[in-house]
């Protein structure tokens, strides 16, 4: 971890940290937890198939939280010095004199632990791409205009990250990453577009020029889509629009949803919430896995837990203080406050797409959608506007692009009518998915679609 900060005596993240925790213990806090998280980002972005923007930014900071007498509190620094430090312990005892104490609270992880290196988190290749990382852009470019795109526009962005996290009940831990990261909307006119991602841990499993080929592909397709009648669709969702509803499957899984009321999934614990094709994972451990670490926020080891097997609900995402209370124990997705989950992994079926195809009689395929929206969280029912190429079915065959729908279901009635699931699985990452995702096409039996004119 470099050395950082401004103004006052300065130190390295690791010397503060533990200056901090013995600090803020010398003033009565019953738990500490500092990490310290330093990030080198480079993002390239590209318009009308031009780059645009090149610009690269530094970020280190200091995280805090502190729990003195089941009053918690929460903070950070960007200064990593210690007056910067002396000041934020003024600060907290400030406001954990004003604050209400957390009845439910049951404190932390206790330390020490072991922790085991994840395959395919940090490649030094990312590190040196430097001015490489123009021409893998200019080459994903080149590959939309050669397939007949007339412009194209997104992102390219690479980060190199390292943490540290230090506990007052034994636990400190450190890791490091890198990761890349492709977006591209390629039109092909005004109103025929495709949308596609890639993103990866290592360089080379980075794939920028498929998502190209992929994303004008669907351009191409789209061309003169006539307006579709609202009704009732089997869908085949195509990874990147189905991993968009998986997110919110894994949000609702967080018992802190489920206590806030904001969760479909509450009181289901061990109950059919999905058909027997839906098998869904949170896996922190996975290699390559886009957020992928050791450690969860408490310094807990990331771990691999099954959500749903086979349409039944398994467990909730915890955190110590969670698990304590309900007796069982953490799932390793601290979230000090909110557990999260890290990567979600919808377990792949045995279809191809040409398949799942035929086994629609009046259906779609949706590409992507943007503008998810809950109107009642605790009931799963929400709306989303499929965009870019949308196809309809009719009588297992593709008859062309279609335009002006929104989808208005339910999310469990969205799980319990997954019928068919694909043997081939992409990682969604993005502005619409912020949880990593990885799943394959699959389709859903009756969903409700309605019109929309974007």
């Amino acid at each position: 971890m470099p050395k950082a900060g401004a103004g006052g005596e300065q130190g390295d993240a690791h010397s503060v940290a533990a200056y901090l925790v013995k600090q803020l213990k010398k003033k009565g806090a019953d738990d500490v937890v500092v990490s310290a998280i330093d990030e080198e980002v480079t993002q390239l972005k590209f318009v009308n198939s031009i780059i645009s923007t090149t610009q690269s930014w530094h970020s280190g900071k200091l995280n805090m939280f502190v729990a003195i007498g089941k009053k918690l509190v929460g903070t950070s620094i960007r200064s990593i010095s210690k007056s910067a430090a002396d000041d934020a312990v003024s600060k907290i005892l400030k406001f954990t004199a004003a604050a209400v104490p957390n009845k439910e609270y049951e404190g932390i992880a206790v330390g020490p632990f072991s922790y085991r290196e994840i395959a395919e988190t940090y490649d030094k290749a990312i590190t040196e791409l430097g001015e490489t990382a123009v021409d893998l852009l200019k080459g994903a470019i080149g590959v939309a205009s050669r397939n007949g795109v007339k412009r194209a526009a997104g992102v390219f962005e690479t980060t190199v990250s390292s943490s540290y996290l230090l506990t007052s009940n034994n636990v400190e831990s450190e890791d490091r990453g890198t990761k890349a990261y492709f977006s591209i909307r390629a039109f092909v006119d005004k109103y025929a577009s495709g949308h596609h991602v890639c993103n990866s841990r290592v360089l080379r499993k980075f794939t920028p020029e498929r998502s190209a080929e992929i994303a004008s592909a669907i351009a191409r397709q789209a061309v003169n889509p006539a307006p579709a009648k609202a009704g009732t669709y089997d869908i085949i969702f195509s990874p990147l629009p189905f991993s968009n509803l998986i997110e919110s499957v894994g949000r609702a899984a967080s018992i802190f949803n489920v206590e806030s009321k904001l969760s479909c999934l509450a009181g289901k614990l061990g109950k059919r919430v999905g058909s027997e094709n839906v098998t869904l994972v949170d896996d922190g451990s996975l290699p390559n896995g886009f957020d992928s670490a050791q450690f969860d926020e408490e310094g807990v080891p990331t771990q691999r837990n099954v959500l749903i097997e086979k349409g039944i609900l398994k467990t909730y995402l915890h955190n110590s203080s969670t698990a304590r209370r309900y007796g069982t124990k953490t799932t390793a997705n601290a979230g000090l406050v909110t557990p999260t989950p890290f990567n979600l992994v919808f377990e792949k079926g045995n279809f191809n797409k040409e398949e799942m195809i035929k086994e629609v009689k009046r259906g779609l395929i949706i590409t992507n959608v943007w503008y998810t929206r809950f109107q009642n969280y605790e009931a799963g029912d929400f709306s989303t506007i499929p965009r870019d190429g949308i196809f309809l079915i009719e009588n297992g065959k593709v008859v062309g692009p279609v335009k002006e729908l929104r989808i208005s279901d339910n999310l469990l009635h969205i799980l319990k009518g997954v019928a068919a699931v694909g043997k081939d699985s992409e990682a969604v990452f993005g502005w619409e998915v912020e949880t990593p995702t990885i799943t394959p096409p699959i389709l859903v039996r009756d969903v409700k679609v309605t019109k929309s004119v974007e």
